[in-house]
């Protein structure tokens, strides 16, 4: 049976859905209008640059990430791992980064992660293939396969920007942590992907809360 992907048309056929479902959510799309959807490569390419973007801003991820490319056109994880440590650190990698670029490169080409086989497991069973990889957390898990394989129903619960969205639009007294935000995100199946899009485009759109009592 194939998946159910995210694309344009399924974005929109969501924010029906989750209007009809949560009227908080049909107000942030009148205040605000539909999100954009993102996509980023798959494969060692989606992973290896969230694990650049790690810790750093984005424009310095950017950065590193552009360098990278040129010096490993081709993506391959086997080719990565026949780079010295002078060529990664002269692209901006970390020493800790490149340890995890190389444990996944190698988790790649062992087998241990086979994207084939990833595309035939449920969310959960995908995150817990990706996570073996040092470097790999829950959260860098679920963006990449919410980003790079268009799963519908993911909701990354430790992400601060959705629980700050969250705690505004739902005028919470409290920030909710991760248990909360998924109970909560019960109600938006099947589209809680699309959901945390449009929680991440309200919290950009946000008012200041510093002009209010």
């Amino acid at each position: 049976m194939a998946q159910i992907v995210l694309d344009s048309a399924n974005l929109r056929k969501a924010m029906r859905h989750l209007a009809k479902v949560d009227p908080d959510f049909a107000r942030a799309i009148k205040e605000v209008g539909h999100p954009e959807l993102r996509v980023v490569p798959s494969g060692f390419g989606g992973l290896m640059r969230s694990i650049v973007g790690q810790q750093v801003s984005v424009h310095a991820a950017r950065s590193i990430w552009l360098r990278l490319e040129a010096l490993l056109p081709t993506g391959d994880p086997a080719e990565f791992l026949r780079l010295t440590d002078e060529q990664l650190r002269g692209v901006g990698l970390s020493n800790a980064k490149m340890k995890y670029g190389r444990a996944l490169a190698s988790d790649i080409v062992e087998g241990r992660i086979d994207f084939a086989r990833l595309a035939e497991l449920d969310d959960t069973a995908a995150i817990a293939m990706l996570t073996q990889a040092k470097g790999i957390g829950p959260w860098t898990a679920e963006i990449y396969l919410m980003f790079a394989h268009g799963r519908p129903d993911i909701m990354p619960g430790l992400d601060l920007g959705l629980v700050i969205a969250a705690q505004h639009l739902k005028k919470l007294r409290k920030r909710p942590d991760a248990k909360r935000l998924l109970k909560i995100a019960e109600a938006w199946r099947p589209w809680r992907s699309a959901a945390a899009l449009l929680l991440w485009h309200y919290r950009r759109n946000m008012p200041d809360w510093s002009k209010k009592e």
